[in-house]
């Protein structure tokens, strides 16, 4: 007996079932990586590259030992998402803070503001990630290295080139990159520093709009080296002689 075609209603249906599974496949696919970086991020954090294992990945994440493979390449590419996820949903926050229309205080704004929101998110993945940053700050890995070089490098340089704008500089100097460190530096600390932070002033932390409050004073703190640096690089004005003058008396 032969088969009925199918009608335009069934052809519908049979459609919309594909691209269910389809989405289905996708969403399963997504959670079974986010869940294998999360894994892999807190036993990179507690025992390094060298010290992790894929084996224990894969059986902390309940998913099979070809899954690296599959959705990262290699333990080499799951390092670098490990890595590299938190840098990029950091900087995306960014915008365009070298534009420069806008001014001083809301570019670094759009810098300081992310990173200290971060660092106050009550959330063990964040601490983890924390854990493995602060690693790779002691000893560096060639994947972390190629990171800063590809994605941290080029902000850097735009926050230097952002200073020397304000320094009246075509380009920055040792100076100036040493003062985009110090800018950083005081948000980074919260990231670092956050537990440390606790136990010397935890109601800096603890207090109604912390992260907002925190922000203000940085963004006010990053305005003072600012100006500080311009007045250091003013030319000191010269003493004029007046032609008249009389000499000294000897």
């Amino acid at each position: 007996m032969s088969k009925l075609p199918l009608t335009p209603t069934d052809g519908n249906l049979d459609t919309r079932s594909t691209a269910r599974s389809r989405a289905g496949a996708h969403d399963k696919g997504a959670a079974t990586r986010e869940q294998l970086i999360k894994v892999a991020t807190r036993i990179f954090a507690a025992k390094g590259f060298a010290g992790a294992t894929t084996r224990e990945i894969c059986q902390t994440a309940g998913v099979n030992l070809a899954a690296i493979h599959y959705y990262f390449g290699d333990k080499d590419g799951l390092y670098r998402a490990a890595l590299m996820g938190p840098i990029q949903a950091i900087t995306a926050q960014f915008g365009d803070f070298g534009d420069p229309a806008q001014p001083f205080a809301q570019a670094i704004r759009r810098i300081l503001a992310p990173l200290v929101g971060i660092a106050l998110k009550d959330d063990d993945h964040e601490l983890q990630v924390a854990r493995l940053h602060l690693r790779e700050m002691l000893e560096p890995s060639p994947i972390f290295r190629d990171i800063v070089a590809r994605e941290i490098a080029p902000l850097h340089e735009t926050l230097a080139g952002l200073l020397s704008r304000h320094c009246g500089l075509a380009a920055p100097d040792a100076e100036l990159h040493q003062l985009a460190f110090a800018m950083i530096a005081m948000a980074n600390d919260y990231c670092s520093s956050r537990e440390f932070l606790r136990l010397l002033a935890p109601e800096v932390l603890n207090r109604a709009d912390a992260s907002e409050r925190i922000v203000d004073r940085l963004v006010d703190y990053s305005a003072a080296l600012l100006a500080h640096e311009q007045v250091r690089r003013r030319p000191l004005p010269t003493k004029r002689i007046a032609r008249d003058a009389k000499p000294p008396a000897r």
